[in-house]
């Protein structure tokens, strides 16, 4: 990847111990993680990112193809218009695809760094079942609910 300065890590999910898992965050009344929970959330995550690099550079092709396209003489306003937004619509998904890419990466940071699972605004549990269902969460409910309302 050149354009994004993502620094790509992978997490193994084999090196994740008992302890790593039972040190996690969680929200009032979740039971604490499993090993078996943070290790499939590791491997989601691990398939986010290389899936997300792929797709990356798919669309950063495309969108380089259709910066370098040259109008020619015989264009006229549709046409140009067109292509206009056809880059505009190529932009939003690279950068769409680059932000799911480094929460991603992000995510697998926090899970090395034991902090996954953690509000990053109140600091408590984010929720299992909220992380399950959307790994990359980082603001538990309430806190994502405020950061919306804004």
């Amino acid at each position: 990847m050149t354009s994004t300065d993502v620094n790509i890590i992978v997490v193994d999910p084999a090196g994740i111990k008992a302890n790593d898992a039972k040190e996690l965050p969680v929200r009032d009344g979740d039971e604490p993680w499993k090993i078996s929970e943070l290790r499939d959330i590791v491997k989601t995550l691990n398939s986010d990112v290389e899936r997300l690099v792929a797709e990356f550079q798919e669309t950063e092709n495309e969108l380089d193809d259709l910066l370098h396209t040259s109008e020619g003489a015989g264009d006229d306003q549709a046409d140009a218009g067109s292509t206009a937004l056809e880059r505009e619509q190529e932009m939003s998904i690279v950068n769409n695809t680059r932000d799911m890419l480094e929460q991603s990466v992000d995510a697998l940071r926090r899970v090395n760094a034991h902090r996954y699972g953690a509000c990053q605004v109140c600091g408590k549990g984010v929720g299992k079942a909220r992380l399950q269902a959307f790994p990359r969460a980082t603001h538990c409910v309430i806190c994502k609910q405020r950061e919306e309302r804004r």
